[in-house]
């Protein structure tokens, strides 16, 4: 009988555990595996094929919501229709149900992306369906919208109670003071938790309503998981939210930390380095349980990524925080080996949502911080920080603006297998090198179709497709392995100054996120995948004979000799560096 009454006590702990918000003491990583408008990207098959690779570092998996929304093509589903059915731009409910069952055997979780403070109709502004699930109809109807809902101008009469949030123009703001709405909310979350298979859920637009009810819906639903988008600066704000979903004085939900992606920006973005000693859910021990860290997001990163060339550096800083990093799409597909590097010092450091900020501070031109994790203390230097003693501790991994140490006492052999995805990319034998040219080259998704390609390049001072939007078109040189047509941008003379940021389109729309500018880069519409390996451009040299060429290690060609010229003059006057003379390796350590 006490063995009995003692398991009851684990269970009901265990049951009020996962409905608290967040775990406290989480070592996992999220990937938002989505970004605005990657319907070809994030396709339920495509993200399944790439199982054993993601759940070699993540934990979860935010997705796009995946509710029917009126289209299963170039929609990505903020405006549902239907809640129960599950057929969306991304893919259908079985590939949705077949993604979700493989990850969920290796280890991962799915966080659905909820959109309840807002709903449109089948066919007109307020005729929303009527769904059965478990033997049971729902529906909703003109007493469950704002009687405040801009529908009331428009030839409708709701009936609802007074928004209990901000407004939302797109669709119905539904009331959630009525005990329908509650309840049909409650069943769809029921669903997309033990029907469909989600750990847990990413609530949209958390402004939109008061947040007691995201608490309320909460502990029904009991989600291991929980994070609203409270997008805001404010972090006194943002900490209101949080603690206004407390049920019975237990918080029910975490919160994505925009503060600390705003201090981001400036730090990192701009070298404004003592923004990071702003608070923000992550440095507050009492709310770092509660904080889902991040660098950007499918809406943020198309107002411009205000920290461009250092994003490495960026998500190096949340993957070495307290609380949750949520590593975005765009952002993994550029910088996968570094990220996969910094994410295997982070587990292998034991750093935990609620681990200690044991120091940090502006030094130099740049900033430091320590993080006791479970198994070692990490020290991440920003920027170039030269006064901050390193003694105890070895390299882990280091990038642009950004290096990562350890404990010497800690075993990280394995970072070693990490091998870069630059020593494996391999471009389709269509690209070849542009001689002197700026170029880039883009892998175009099946889904923009057989359309003409623009690209839009820049930098501050100048741009170098033309100046008026799109920019000039592209010109298709074949096919990637896939079938994917690929195109190629050839900009003016190299010497004209060096682009920082590029865009593919399709007569402006749709097209890609701003990437940065790689010479020779090669693209797809997820971000920049690779350049020339050097057996490219040795199969380039090979092909030549009589003359000397010597490129960059990214194939840019920087000198070409009518006939054959030793190395070392090929090279005479070059920057230290690693170049390809006469289809070889050469290493110039200039003065």
């Amino acid at each position: 009988m006490r063995k009995i009454y003692a398991t009851i006590i684990v269970l009901f702990a265990v049951l009020q555990m996962s409905a608290q918000g967040w775990p406290a003491d989480y070592k996992g990583v999220m990937l938002q595996g989505f970004a605005w408008d990657s319907y070809s990207e994030s396709q339920w098959g495509q993200l399944e094929s790439q199982a054993d690779e993601i759940s070699g570092y993540f934990d979860l998996v935010w997705v796009p919501n995946s509710a029917y929304a009126g289209s299963m093509t170039m929609n990505m589903g903020y405006h549902p229709v239907y809640w129960f059915k599950q057929d969306c731009a991304f893919g259908t409910e079985a590939q949705l149900r077949s993604m979700i069952k493989t990850y969920k055997d290796k280890g991962v979780g799915f966080i659905a992306d909820i959109v309840i403070n807002h709903r449109s109709g089948v066919s007109t502004w307020v005729d929303f369906p009527a769904e059965t699930y478990k033997g049971e109809t729902y529906q909703l109807g003109l007493s469950d919208i704002c009687k405040d809902d801009e529908c009331k101008n428009n030839g409708y009469t709701p009936t609802g109670a007074a928004d209990t949030g901000e407004k939302w123009d797109g669709s119905r703001d539904l009331d959630h003071t009525s005990a329908n709405v509650q309840k049909n909310v409650n069943a769809y979350l029921d669903f997309l938790k033990n029907d469909v298979g989600y750990e847990g859920f990413r609530y949209d637009f958390v402004k939109g309503y008061a947040p007691k009810y995201t608490g309320l819906y909460n502990a029904t639903a009991k989600p291991t998981y929980s994070v609203g988008e409270y997008w805001d600066g404010n972090v006194t704000l943002v900490k209101n939210w949080i603690n206004g979903t407390k049920q019975d004085g237990v918080i029910q939900s975490a919160a994505f930390d925009f503060p600390l992606k705003y201090y981001i920006n400036d730090a990192i973005g701009s070298g404004t380095w003592s923004r990071l000693n702003g608070e923000s859910l992550a440095s507050n021990a009492d709310y770092s349980r509660y904080s889902v860290t991040f660098v950007d997001n499918h809406d943020s990163y198309r107002d411009g990524n205000k920290c461009k060339a250092n994003l490495e550096a960026a998500n190096a800083y949340i993957l070495t925080m307290p609380g949750t990093p949520c590593v975005f799409l765009n952002h993994w597909s550029a910088y996968k080996t570094a990220i996969k590097k910094m994410i295997f010092v982070r587990k292998k450091a034991g750093i935990a949502n609620t681990s200690a900020i044991v120091e940090k501070g502006q030094k130099d031109a740049g900033y430091y911080v320590k993080v006791k994790g479970d198994n070692s203390t990490v020290l991440l230097l920003l920027g170039n920080v030269q006064s901050v003693s390193t003694s105890g501790y070895k390299l882990a991994t280091e990038g642009t603006m950004y290096k990562i140490y350890v404990e010497n006492t800690l075993d990280i052999s394995g970072i070693e297998d990490i091998k870069s995805d630059a020593d494996t990319f391999k471009m389709p034998d269509c690209c070849t090198p542009e001689e002197g040219k700026m170029y880039a080259f883009f892998e175009v998704p099946s889904f923009w179709g057989s359309n003409d390609i623009y690209c839009w390049c820049w930098n501050d001072k100048s741009n170098y497709t033309g100046g008026t939007w799109p920019g000039v078109k592209c010109t298709k040189v074949g096919t990637a392995d896939n079938g994917n047509a690929v195109w190629k941008w050839v900009g003016p003379n190299s010497s004209e100054g060096t682009p920082t940021g590029i865009i593919f389109s399709v007569n402006g729309s749709p097209q890609t996120g701003d990437y940065e500018y790689k010479e020779g880069g090669y693209y797809d519409s997820v971000g920049y995948r690779g350049t020339f390996t050097t057996t490219a451009i040795n199969t380039v040299e090979a092909e030549k004979t009589g003359a000397t060429k010597v490129y960059s290690i990214n194939g840019r060609l920087l000198r070409s000799f009518d006939t054959m010229v030793d190395n070392d003059k090929a090279t005479e006057g070059l920057a230290s560096g690693l170049y390809i003379v006469n289809g070889k390796k050469k290493v110039v350590n200039g003065n």
